[in-house]
């Protein structure tokens, strides 16, 4: 059986495509997903060998979410959707197929087909992922949407990942490994990245660690793993 999840913002879709895979006899279907941050939460929690996702949702697309999938638990994706002038893009993205609304059982049965396949060569997805433009944090019962150069840094502690900005602190979902897919976004230790446009100046200090000053007034600590590739993104 084949471990899928479905996200799709419409239920009555969401109903019609898991009837269609429960007619198939191949997949075990995975509690379907209304928007992005519940497909986050469920990848990360189930590991799907593919993803049945939809394109046009409200806050975070389908083409988003997959910039925000760690690349260790990406599955194989099959965008569905009602709009077929997002199948060029689909397949730039190289994903595994494209299925317009309302899908033919016939055309889910040759996806089924090229799935099969590929699992059972143990082929690995191959998709060229999007640049990472905006981070979905939340705020109390609100979704903010925040992009990587007004980050000031990042920080990981045992309550989960913190975006820090001139407007404040703000929590994520996203992994330290996702956030530093962002060209702004460097990492100068294990539970930091900092904004390379936000730093003020590094110190070096003893033993090969440093310790970075943003033009906000905070210290952050650079360990000795990170401060060399640190100061090859400055040029130092």
């Amino acid at each position: 059986m084949i471990r899928a999840l479905l996200v799709d913002d419409e239920k009555h879709a969401r109903e019609e495509l898991v009837a269609l895979l429960e007619a198939t006899g191949e997949f075990e279907l995975l509690p379907a997903c209304a928007n992005a941050l519940e497909a986050l939460r469920s990848i990360r929690k189930f590991q799907p060998q593919v993803l049945f996702l939809d394109i046009a949702m409200p806050v975070v697309d389908g083409f988003a979410l997959l910039s925000m999938i760690d690349s260790e638990l990406m599955p194989h994706v099959v965008f569905v959707t009602a709009y077929d002038d997002y199948a060029l893009q689909s397949f730039e993205e190289k994903t595994l197929d494209y299925l317009l609304k309302p899908v033919a059982p016939e055309r889910l049965a040759k996806t089924v087909g090229k799935l099969k396949e590929l699992l059972g060569n143990n082929a690995e997805p191959r998709h060229r992922l999007p640049e990472l433009k905006r981070i979905p944090c939340l705020k109390g019962k609100r979704i903010k949407l925040i992009a990587p150069e007004d980050i000031d840094y990042v920080r990981s502690d045992a309550s989960g990942i913190h975006l820090h900005t001139e407007d404040g602190s703000f929590f994520t979902e996203l992994t330290l490994r996702v956030l530093a897919r962002s060209p702004q976004l460097l990492q100068c230790h294990k539970q930091y990245l900092v904004n390379i446009e936000k730093i003020d100046e590094i110190s070096l200090l003893e033993g090969g660690l440093g310790e970075i000053l943003t033009h906000g007034g905070t210290r952050l600590p650079v360990s000795r793993r990170y401060l060399r590739q640190l100061k090859q993104a400055l040029g130092l």
